[in-house]
């Protein structure tokens, strides 16, 4: 006997990815905790999240959105002013350094920098700057704007059973002058940029581990039932600021975001990680969930991806009698590698 004659098929390359149709994969997510029909669910992140509250929605589950749109907009209205997107309205969140903010702002009397934008005779909030398209007639009505939507995400907080938030960059523009971090570079979206102000940073893994650790710190003080299940999205960079090839500038970021999560899955029983980012991009998948501009991730991906998630959190858990193992083969299976040393595990699985 060794440890991997117990093991179930699913820890096994063969019968897990290489035998099955690719759409036929299946337990690639094991919850760690549940999450109830009527639980209050948070989504918050990068890009590929805003798919993520409606799907929830669509499930008959209970997403929570702090801020409600006026009477009377259409459905183009509701988008464009990011009502409807994510459950706060604070728009994108790319990296774990700017939900820590945006948590701390809400959870703290810190309601962050007065400054404000100014485009014309209409005022923009750095910090969302694309909330608005059509900006606030005073920078008084734009603080205040921010204000009522740091109250309702500390609101919203303290009554959520989970948040699941979608990690999608390493790369930020920071404001050294406020100490504070952009959802992107200034002179993009709005504002103006100076190189003497606005620096550029590339976060690590041990700070995407801190700030995480931090914000799940912040949101457990606030409301210690809340659990967070951590995603990373599978959406490549647009751009890289660090000078090297986008491709491995993705490679960087995307490794880095998933390490942290997953580490700080392993440190708290209140974390999980499901991985959207492998049911898109792992190279079984070919691929057929990115439109032709290889970023974009299709409608039938995002299907991919909430049907594993709903399956799980549904899944019959009864665990399995052990089987009796075979004999072990005497040839490698196929696609096996014998100058490969850990080939030979898969002559371990159980039968």
């Amino acid at each position: 006997m060794n440890p991997y004659r117990a093991l179930p098929a699913r820890s096994f390359w063969r019968p897990a990815v290489a035998e099955p149709d690719m759409l036929a994969v299946d337990e690639v997510w094991t919850p760690k905790f549940d999450i109830a029909p009527d639980d209050p669910v948070l989504t918050a992140g990068s890009c590929f999240a805003r798919h993520l509250g409606p799907a929830l929605r669509d499930e008959g589950m209970n997403w929570a959105e702090a801020e409600l749109p006026p009477p009377g907009l259409t459905a183009a209205e509701r988008r464009a002013r990011h009502f409807g997107a994510y459950s706060f309205r604070t728009g994108t969140i790319y990296t774990a350094a700017a939900l820590r903010q945006w948590l701390t702002w809400a959870l703290t009397d810190d309601t962050g920098p007065d400054e404000v934008w100014r485009d014309g005779d209409r005022y923009f909030d750095p910090y969302r700057p694309s909330v608005e398209p059509d900006g606030y007639d005073s920078p008084e009505a734009t603080l205040a704007a921010r204000r009522s939507t740091l109250a309702a995400i500390r609101r919203t907080v303290t009554g959520a059973g989970c948040l699941l938030f979608t990690l999608g960059l390493t790369e930020a523009w920071r404001d050294t002058a406020a100490g504070t971090v952009h959802p992107v570079c200034p002179g993009t979206v709005r504002g103006t940029f100076d190189a003497g102000r606005h620096t550029f940073h590339n976060y690590t893994t041990a700070e995407v581990h801190r700030d995480l650790t931090a914000v799940v710190a912040s949101l457990r003080a606030a409301n210690p039932r809340l659990t967070v299940l951590l995603t990373v999205s599978p959406v490549p960079l647009t751009a890289t600021a660090t000078g090297a090839h986008v491709l491995t500038a993705t490679g960087y970021s995307k490794s880095v975001l998933r390490a942290a999560a997953g580490q700080l899955a392993q440190e708290h029983d209140h974390v999980d990680y499901f991985p959207s980012y492998e049911l898109i991009t792992a190279f079984p998948f070919r691929g057929v969930f990115f439109a032709p501009d290889l970023r974009t991730v299709t409608p039938a991906g995002i299907a991919f991806v909430m049907r594993h998630f709903f399956a799980a959190l549904t899944r019959d858990r009864e665990a399995a009698a052990p089987t009796r193992a075979t004999d072990r083969p005497a040839d490698t299976p196929d696609g096996g590698d014998l100058f490969c040393d850990d080939a030979v595990l898969d002559h371990h699985r159980a039968g």
